[in-house]
């Protein structure tokens, strides 16, 4: 599936997404800084073992990637959500939660993340539960639901 994004092209899909544009974006994300090579295959095999994946491209470039972790029937995690430094602030983010969001929407979302991360995941609907330096935002899609009319209990 793709979706198109201002001018940038929305992939799915967990297989196929080439290791080493996975690393440029971790490293620039700050999480990884060199890798040694016997370890580089672990880029790939995040992906093999999500349950969802979306790609962000322009052109030949992967500027964004979000996995998740769920059982596709009440919870999901949302893993690994970056967006290039050069393309922060474009609602990419924003953009790539929302179609989480949309796989399970009345499902339970988590996201464990670092606190300079909470304002973000509040403006994408999360709510923020555990103020210490690192937290887990959650998403209750059943409350909203229940909150919208689109169910009773």
């Amino acid at each position: 599936m793709y979706q198109y994004f201002n001018g940038l092209i929305i992939r799915e899909g967990t297989e196929g997404v080439p290791a080493d544009q996975v690393e440029e974006l971790f490293k620039d994300a700050g999480w990884v800084r060199n890798t040694p090579d016997w370890q580089k295959e672990k880029f790939t095999l995040i992906f093999k073992n999500s349950t969802w994946a979306f790609t962000v491209w322009d052109e030949d470039e992967m500027i964004g990637m979000v996995r998740v972790i769920s059982d596709q029937i009440m919870a999901a995690n949302i893993m690994d959500l970056i967006v290039s430094s050069k393309y922060r602030g474009k609602g990419i983010g924003q953009k790539l939660v929302e179609i989480c969001v949309q796989k399970l929407p009345h499902g339970d979302w988590f996201a464990h993340t670092s606190a300079n991360n909470f304002s973000f995941y509040e403006r994408c609907g999360f709510e923020v539960k555990d103020l210490s330096e690192n937290g887990t935002c959650s998403y209750y899609g059943y409350v909203k639901a229940r909150k919208s009319g689109h169910r009773r209990a």
